[in-house]
């Protein structure tokens, strides 16, 4: 039976290993990515267990565990225990981030759990020739937008190295200067895991793409290799200076990315009204969607069934 000695932190020194796993099992969604966990495990408190070649995750925000479904063979048994002890530790969302085959395949092993969609956590996929052509009417405003940063901001593109990378570090203060990054403690999570990034950014399969105006880095953008047809690009940051910066670096991007992949995840809007707005403007092709398992009152029937059973 699954317990808390199962599960060890996720540290730098994990990459191989996940690399190698995530080779089998390719994912989806951002928040397992190794990436994703190490720079936000100030916050998060990554954790994972290896059991019967599967990969379960945990992460623990404020005293509150959750956990992800097992990354790896189907084995209803340990899923069984998963559930089992995650109602037992965790609140009243104790698996989160399943995705759809695995939210059936959970109702196969029992049809009384209740998941329900995290549309906050769904995330926008888009097609990389999309975000780099920008073609037709329904790019428009957005084009008119990134002609007007041309002609008024001169810029160079140039990718992000070890050579360049104190020059990021520069940028990134003043993007936290400006965004007040000290009186937000979104921000200042933000800002840590970003920083981390570009700190550790040749220890991670990371690559990077800036944007300079006037000599100066105005916008910077990080990403991978997400699976074989999809980057994932984790951090987009820019200042305000220039009109249409980010849709620059956005462009950028994409067009760096558009010959190496089909699909552009852009990750989730996290239920912030503006950015939801923003991501749906450039027409996604997709959703990664995911839902999440409630407790209630009745859970507590279910976790004395699964314990009987293992």
């Amino acid at each position: 039976m699954l317990k808390q000695e199962d599960f060890s932190p996720v540290t730098l020194a994990d990459r191989d290993f996940f690399e190698h796993h995530y080779t089998l099992y390719p994912q989806t969604h951002s928040d397992n990515t190794f990436t994703n966990m190490v720079c936000w495990n100030h916050i998060a408190q990554y954790r994972y267990a290896y059991i019967n070649g599967n990969v379960i995750l945990a992460s623990t925000i404020a005293g509150v565990t959750r956990f992800r479904p097992p990354i790896g063979p189907r084995d209803p048994e340990l899923m069984k225990d998963l559930i089992r002890f995650a109602i037992e530790i965790g609140d009243n969302t104790p698996l989160v981030l399943i995705d759809p085959e695995t939210a059936r395949w959970i109702k196969e092993i029992d049809s009384s759990l209740t998941l329900v969609p995290d549309r906050n956590h769904f995330e926008y996929v888009y097609l990389a020739s999309d975000l780099a052509e920008l073609p037709g009417k329904n790019y428009l405003k957005i084009r008119s937008q990134l002609n007007k940063f041309r002609k008024n901001c001169p810029n160079t593109i140039e990718p992000i190295t070890a050579e360049n990378r104190k020059d990021v570090m520069e940028f990134l203060v003043k993007w936290c200067e400006w965004k007040g990054c000290e009186n937000d403690l979104v921000l200042a999570h933000e800002k840590e895991a970003v920083f981390f990034a570009i700190e550790h950014f040749t220890e991670l399969p990371l690559r990077g793409l800036m944007i300079r105006v006037n000599s100066q880095v105005a916008a910077i953008s990080l990403f991978e290799r997400l699976n074989k047809d999809t980057a994932l690009v984790h951090f987009e940051k820019g200042l305000p200076d220039c009109e249409g910066i980010y849709k620059a670096i956005n462009r950028e991007t994409a067009a760096l990315l558009a010959g190496e992949v089909t699909y552009i995840n852009r990750e989730s809007d996290l239920g912030v009204h503006g950015l939801r707005d923003a991501k749906i403007r450039y027409h996604p092709h997709h959703m990664v969607e995911v839902c999440s398992l409630k407790s209630d009152p009745e859970m507590n029937k279910t976790l004395d069934l699964l314990g009987n059973v293992l």
